[in-house]
């Protein structure tokens, strides 16, 4: 058998500056890490800089870049180019390499690869622009906090989403919706979305105000064409704009359920929507200089982007699966019956 070595660790690195300081021999440190002698010897020659000495924190630098080999973006030219396009076209780094593992088996790599490399690339050119291949285009991982009160308490027969069908959880039945404004920084501007909880299917236009009416208006104009199984349940934030929401119920039969109050969380799907959509409508945008099809093309983009959730099918192949599988279920001979 082979015998094990242990590499130091960034403690031990601590003591052995505390005692080379001190003044003692490399046999001294040696015995007091129970180490080998040619240990700490090979260790002072290796990471010790010629500025600086020898520093813990600059020793633990020193092995770890000898330790890396570059990841498969770094080295592979082709799978950089085809990754990075992929980014582009607003594809998340799950979208991308799920859509490479069915493309093309023999090639390999995980999103949290593609993660790391943007954000190597941010830290070694100094360049931020490198986060816009990025779904959110956030320079540093993780949630972002809110806060802020909530009129929960103006909007007339709200209904608490904790009484909506559990069945709608796992968005196994489609026909079940939330909705949302994208607002933007100048003053009234703003876009509503729709989006289906089973398909991830997104629908989108400009809306002349926040007010509740025109949202209420294009939330009908959308849904009334759907067959009735397609448009079961709706559920809202605790924006005023939704205040209107009753008319859905009572003109289109429409179930509409309402989050807990600062808890956007719980339509968690609409939320994801609108943070991919913020890549290519950030909220400096100026609605005015976008045309009716540029936002079409958008939305189209994001409707044929392959999700990891879809099984790397696009939304638009979903929906479209659905609706056909409902039509053909309708013209049975057994549904005529």
């Amino acid at each position: 058998m082979g015998t094990a070595y242990d590499h130091l660790d960034f403690e031990e690195r601590c003591t052995i500056a505390r005692l080379r300081e001190a003044g003692r021999s490399v046999r001294q440190i040696a015995a007091a890490l129970d180490r080998a002698p040619s240990s700490i010897s090979r260790e002072l020659k290796r990471n010790s800089g010629a500025q600086v000495g020898y520093k813990p924190a600059y020793a633990q630098e020193q092995t770890a870049a000898r330790r890396w080999t570059g990841s498969w973006l770094e080295t592979d030219p082709m799978l950089r180019n085809i990754v990075l396009g992929c980014l582009a076209c607003g594809w998340s780094p799950e979208a991308a390499a799920g859509w490479l593992r069915r493309q093309k088996p023999a090639v390999m790599i995980s999103h949290e690869s593609i993660y790391r490399f943007i954000y190597a690339q941010m830290q070694r050119t100094h360049d931020g622009a490198w986060r816009f291949y990025l779904p959110r285009a956030k320079f540093k991982r993780g949630r972002r906090g809110r806060r802020g009160g909530s009129p929960a308490s103006f909007i007339q027969g709200r209904v608490s989403i904790s009484q909506r069908p559990k069945a709608v959880d796992s968005r196994r039945s489609a026909g079940h919706w939330e909705a949302d404004l994208m607002l933007f920084a100048a003053y009234g501007q703003a876009i509503l979305v729709a989006h289906e909880r089973t398909s991830r299917i997104m629908i989108l236009a400009k809306q002349p105000s926040k007010a509740a009416k025109p949202t209420a208006d294009k939330l009908m104009e959308w849904l009334e064409p759907l067959e009735p199984r397609h448009r079961q349940t709706l559920t809202f934030d605790n924006g005023t704009e939704f205040a209107q929401h009753y008319r859905l119920n009572q003109q289109l039969g429409i179930q509409t359920f309402f989050c807990d109050t600062h808890s956007p969380w719980q339509k968690g799907g609409i939320e994801n929507a609108i943070g991919r959509m913020r890549k290519t409508l950030p909220r400096k945008t100026n609605l005015a200089d976008i045309s009716p099809d540029d936002l079409n093309t958008r939305v189209a983009a994001y409707n044929n982007t392959p999700r990891k959730c879809l099984g790397y099918k696009t939304p638009a192949e979903v929906f479209q699966s659905q609706l056909l599988h409902f039509k053909c279920e309708s013209t049975s001979p057994l549904s005529r019956a």
